[in-house]
């Protein structure tokens, strides 16, 4: 009996002193993310930093440190998880990206974004792989599979264009930013998506069909991830407008907006969809219908905290990273072949490079041939600027990594702890350094941003969006929703004008189509729900 007791004891004790590392632990992250923030705001002026980079640097540093206290043992608090990446941190900073997004930029340029970020990502997948397959046999890397190498090609192909984001002006260069900020996004949706089509192919046994069936199922789930985002969203609007909740309780509409915006991505993720796409269009959505029918201090609300958990989880990623990145149980495993290790990564970054090229050139001539005004083609400097963003690598690259080469965050095998070294040094060097140069490049590319033609036109705020903006995407004649009510738009009356025209057709079509049946039902700015008195009642005296 008495053993018994004692024994309970030490387990509880045993417990207890795991409960009080973890309490010490998640301190010190949440100091270390109060001092990102502080340098970052500090070094908000400077020429080549940015927050981004601050938090890997940080982070790096905080590794290095525990790493010689542990007597070097262990380099970090918190153990890089995917699972944690993807079910957590991810979902508010894509869910943000949607719902702050100019959706009419956006759309507008919604073929060249899918131009660059689902087809270029796959030509950059294919040359990263045939490269990787031919290089590393040579290197004697270790006996990695058809499957590793194709992984290999989704994993490197991700790009995180938050660097090159933070430095663009999306007033002073709407183009520009509209293009790398989509093309950020659908990347990383079609990175994870043919990452995910790749496992679940069995490659030992190849025919001539399986390209078909690989195509088929890419579509499928690229489809069926952004349905299920715009249904979401749609069933929000719907259940806000028809119930207006905020007449009784502005919190309730808030926590409601938010739990279903997550749970459009743990549905995708459950239903083996792509959880990046539905939360993406969940977002715009939701900022198209659900967000003008709930209440004016639950706009402000929503709108600032998806801001603040979207930049508190980007911190947190580069942070997480950099602390990671010292991992010595990797490192063992390359320690006596470094020369190897680094040949890797200098192929995989000039593949990346390589890769990167291969498709934003050619595909940006394509997309000029399709475009009749000069200012809505892509000059050579901003296809630079746009080839650049894409240089980096981040969390999805790791994530996906980790997700092929390790088991729970551990490896056993040489080949499997190169990959993964490897993957840590390109995200490395290429947000520090190519992050470093973003700034300077886009001055040298880029001397008269704030005097450029698309900043010489001024529009009051347009109040259905969240982000309020002024300058829009479309020049002079396409402005906004009010100015193309205002003015005479030439209105196609065959194939060939539609074809002539298409961004002011679809639009005029849509924007008929949205005002006859969606806003009615789903609510938006401007129409009327049952409940008098609601935001939408209001905005629906001040907009007609």
């Amino acid at each position: 009996m008495t053993f018994e007791i004692s024994s309970v004891f030490s387990k509880l004790q045993m417990l207890s002193t795991s409960d009080h590392a973890s309490v010490v632990s998640m301190n010190l992250f949440v100091a270390l993310l109060c001092g990102c923030i502080v340098i970052g705001h500090l070094l908000e002026e400077n020429r080549w930093m940015n927050e981004s980079i601050t938090a890997l640097l940080i982070g790096t540093s905080t590794g290095v440190i525990i790493l010689l206290f542990s007597g070097g043992k262990s380099s970090h608090i918190l153990v890089f998880s995917e699972d944690l990446f993807f079910i957590y941190l991810l979902p508010p900073i894509i869910f943000n990206a949607g719902f702050q997004v100019k959706k009419k930029q956006f759309f507008k340029n919604f073929m060249t974004i899918m131009l660059f970020g689902a087809i270029g990502t796959l030509i950059s997948c294919t040359i990263i792989t045939l490269g990787a397959t031919e290089i590393f046999k040579k290197l004697d890397v270790g006996p990695l599979e058809l499957g590793d190498y194709l992984a290999i090609g989704a994993i490197f192909a991700a790009t995180d264009s938050v660097c090159t984001l933070q430095v663009l002006n999306q007033d002073e260069t709407p183009l520009l930013y509209s293009l790398v900020f989509g093309e950020g996004v659908v990347n990383d949706a079609t990175s994870v998506v043919l990452f995910n089509a790749i496992q679940s192919f069995d490659l030992d046994q190849i025919d001539p069909t399986i390209a078909l069936h690989f195509l088929g199922n890419f579509l499928y789930l690229f489809i069926a991830s952004t349905m299920l985002g715009v249904l979401t969203g749609l069933l929000s609007a719907y259940i806000i407008k028809k119930l207006y909740i905020g007449r009784h309780s502005t919190d309730r509409e808030v926590a409601l907006m938010m739990l279903m915006a997550y749970l459009s991505y743990m549905l995708a993720e459950l239903s083996y969809l792509s959880g990046i796409l539905t939360v993406f269009f969940c977002g715009i959505v939701m900022s198209h219908y659900t967000w003008h029918n709930v209440t004016e201090s639950s706009r402000i609300t929503t709108k600032h905290s998806f801001a603040t958990l979207s930049f508190v989880a980007e911190i947190f990623i580069f942070l997480y990273v950099g602390m990671d990145a010292l991992d010595i149980e990797k490192w063992k495993f390359v320690s006596d072949s470094p020369g190897t290790s680094v040949a890797t990564s200098s192929v995989l970054l000039g593949l990346i490079l390589l890769g990167r090229a291969a498709f934003v050139f050619p595909l940006s001539f394509l997309s000029n041939l399709a475009k009749k005004s000069p200012n809505e083609k892509i000059s050579f400097r901003q296809q630079v600027i746009i080839w650049w963003a894409g240089l980096m690598r981040g969390a999805v690259s790791m994530a996906l990594a980790y997700n092929q080469f390790t088991m729970s965050g551990h490896t056993s095998l040489r080949c499997n702890a190169i990959m993964i070294t490897s993957t840590i040094t390109v995200v490395l060097f290429s947000t520090v350094v190519f992050g470093l140069m973003t700034k300077p490049l886009i001055r040298l590319l880029l001397p008269n941003t704030a005097h450029s033609k698309e900043s010489t036109i001024t529009i009051s705020t347009d109040a259905s969006t969240p982000k309020s903006f002024t300058v829009p995407l479309l020049g002079s004649a396409q402005d906004s929703e009010a100015d193309i009510d205002n003015h005479d738009i030439h209105r196609p009356s065959s194939i060939r004008a539609l074809l002539s025209t298409p961004t002011h057709t679809v639009h005029r079509l849509w924007r008929k189509f949205d005002d006859a049946f969606m806003r009615p039902v789903f609510g938006g700015r401007g129409f009327v729900p049952v409940e008098p008195g609601s935001p939408t009642e209001r905005n629906g005296h001040q907009w007609r």
